[in-house]
C-alpha cells in the first residue's frame, strides 16, 4: 500500500469518525472548496448545501461503517468505491433509519499535500423493515 493510499484510507476513517461525533467543521475540512455531492432523486449540490443539510441533523446520532472496495491513485487524483452501512437514530427516541449502499468518490490532493473529497456519488438507500 502506498503512502497516498494510506492517507486516503485515513481520510475515509476520519470522515466516518467525524460524522459519528457530529463534528461538521472536521467533515468539511475533508472536502475541497468546490466539492460536489450527488444523491439519487436530486440535483448535484455543493459544500454549502451539504453543510446546511448536516446542520439539520444535529438531533440525530449517526453510527456506521465503511468498506473500501476499490481505490486507485493517479498522481494528484484518486477514486474509490466504498460500501457503507449507516444508522441514523433520532435523539428524541424516534425510530432509527438504516441506510446501506455504495459510493463512488473522486479525491484530489491539494497544494497542502492533503487528500480531500472533490466529488461524491452517494447511492445509499433506506432499508425496509
Amino acid at each position: 500500500m502506498t503512502e497516498d493510499e494510506r492517507a486516503i484510507r485515513a481520510l475515509v476513517d476520519a470522515w466516518m469518525e467525524s460524522s459519528k461525533a457530529g463534528d461538521l467543521p472536521a467533515v468539511l475540512d475533508l472536502t475541497t472548496d468546490d466539492a460536489i455531492f450527488m444523491a439519487p432523486g436530486g440535483k448535484p449540490f455543493g459544500e454549502e448545501a451539504f453543510a446546511a443539510a448536516s446542520e439539520n441533523m444535529k438531533n440525530i446520532s449517526i453510527d456506521g461503517r465503511s468498506e473500501i472496495q476499490e481505490l486507485k491513485v493517479f498522481g494528484d487524483w484518486a477514486y474509490l468505491r466504498n460500501y457503507i452501512e449507516m444508522t441514523a437514530t433520532p435523539l428524541d427516541g424516534g425510530a432509527p433509519v438504516r441506510r446501506t449502499g455504495h459510493t463512488l468518490t473522486i479525491l484530489r490532493k491539494e497544494a497542502d499535500g492533503r487528500w480531500r473529497l472533490a466529488r461524491d456519488a452517494n447511492l445509499l438507500a433506506t432499508e425496509k423493515s
